[in-house]
């Protein structure tokens, strides 16, 4: 009988920012995997249709709003979750934002509430759903960036913050090893979302990130699905510390023509 290491039935995820962009394609594809998944937003309402896709995939589920930087809310999903669905043995942090602006006008309010929710988030979630990550000998997957890696222009806080996130990444991964939790990231390439469309299409920006991508396109967000399942299921059992890039080939990049 061949076993199939990326099955997750009878795992519990939690994606942080799971509504929109690439971390509603990694809940809906966990979910797919046989995950039973809860979705966090801010925003209510935007929870709803991904809840019932989930539900709709025969898996369980909550609406419940929670702020990713907001440690009581966090700790309100885990406990929640855990009385009505089980501990948790997968948690993803995908929430986050960028902001184009020149790096001398940034003020204060701008770059301390990119941090808090790029970065601040990701360890107050990584330190909420720990006891939970400890008891299901679970796994950790960071959603970092290409800028975790190199510069991108004009987005010295999202850069900065994304950086931040692999090391923080790579340091709970040594860590927690020996608790027997995983802690990985992806590295996404290029995706047009809601998040960074404007930045990207039609644009100067968009057509220099195309020269540089060996693959010459943008990646299309179910793209980012199978490396998700990958590093949260069994297949990924020797892999924590890993950055995945996920990029058409943009970090092994050096001339293209």
């Amino acid at each position: 009988m061949i076993r199939n290491f990326t099955d997750l039935s009878g795992k519990v995820a939690v994606v942080v920012g799971g509504t929109s962009g690439l971390g509603r394609e990694i809940a809906l594809g966990l979910a797919e995997a046989g995950a039973d998944v809860i979705a966090t937003s801010r925003r209510h309402e935007a929870i709803i249709p991904v809840a019932r896709e989930i539900s709709a995939l025969g898996r369980r589920t909550l609406i419940q709003a929670c702020d990713a930087a907001n440690r009581e809310d966090l700790l309100r999903i885990r406990e929640r979750t855990r009385a009505e669905i089980g501990p948790i043995s997968i948690l993803v942090n995908a929430a986050g934002y960028t902001l184009k602006k020149p790096s001398a006008e940034i003020n204060d309010e701008e770059w301390d509430g990119l941090l808090a929710t790029n970065l601040g988030a990701v360890l107050k979630a990584c330190q909420i759903f720990y006891p939970d990550l400890l008891e299901t000998k679970g796994n950790v997957v960071n959603v970092a960036s290409l800028a975790s890696y190199v510069a991108f222009f004009q987005v010295a806080a999202y850069t900065t913050s994304k950086a931040a996130v692999m090391g923080l990444t790579r340091s709970l991964s040594c860590e927690w090893a020996k608790d027997g939790i995983r802690v990985n990231a992806l590295v996404p390439g290029v995706f047009p979302t809601e998040l960074n469309a404007k930045l990207l299409n039609g644009t100067p920006r968009g057509a220099e990130i195309l020269t540089r991508t060996p693959m010459a396109r943008f990646g299309r967000v179910d793209e980012i699905v199978g490396a998700a399942v990958f590093l949260a299921s069994d297949s990924a059992s020797f892999v924590t510390g890993h950055g995945l890039a996920v990029d058409g080939g943009y970090l092994a990049s050096g001339v293209n023509s």
